[in-house]
C-alpha cells in the first residue's frame, strides 16, 4: 500500500477503522487546530528552534496515528527551520504542513 493522496480533499487516517485506536485518531484530529497555531506562532516569531521542534512532534505523531503522508511534510519544515533555510523556504513548506493538516479527517475515508 501506498500514501498517494490527492491534492485536495480529506486525509483520512490507515488507522481510524481501528476500533482500539480511532478514539486515538479522532483526539489527535481535534488537537491539531492548536498544533497548527503553535506552528504559525513560531514562524511569526522567527523562531525557528521551536518552529523545528514542533513540526518534529508532528512528524511522529501523524505517523503514529496512522498519517504517514503527512509525515514527509512535516519533515521538510523541521529541516528547513532547522537549517535556517531563507524565510520563503520555511514558508513553502510550512504552507504544504499547514494545509495537509487542515484535511486530517477522524474516521475512515470511502
Amino acid at each position: 500500500m501506498t500514501d498517494t493522496i490527492s491534492l485536495a480533499g480529506p486525509i483520512f487516517s490507515t488507522l481510524g477503522g481501528d476500533p482500539d485506536l480511532g478514539d486515538l485518531v479522532a483526539l489527535f484530529v481535534d488537537e491539531m487546530p492548536d498544533r497548527v497555531s503553535a506552528l504559525e506562532t513560531h514562524f511569526a516569531a522567527g523562531d525557528m528552534a521551536e518552529l523545528g521542534r514542533t513540526a518534529h512532534q508532528i512528524k511522529g505523531a501523524a505517523g503514529s496515528y496512522g498519517f504517514g503522508c503527512v509525515t514527509p511534510a512535516a519533515a521538510r519544515v523541521e529541516t528547513a527551520a532547522k537549517s535556517q533555510e531563507p524565510e520563503n523556504v520555511v514558508r513553502e513548506a510550512l504552507d504544504e504542513l499547514v494545509g495537509m493538516c487542515g484535511r486530517l479527517q477522524a474516521g475512515v475515508g470511502n
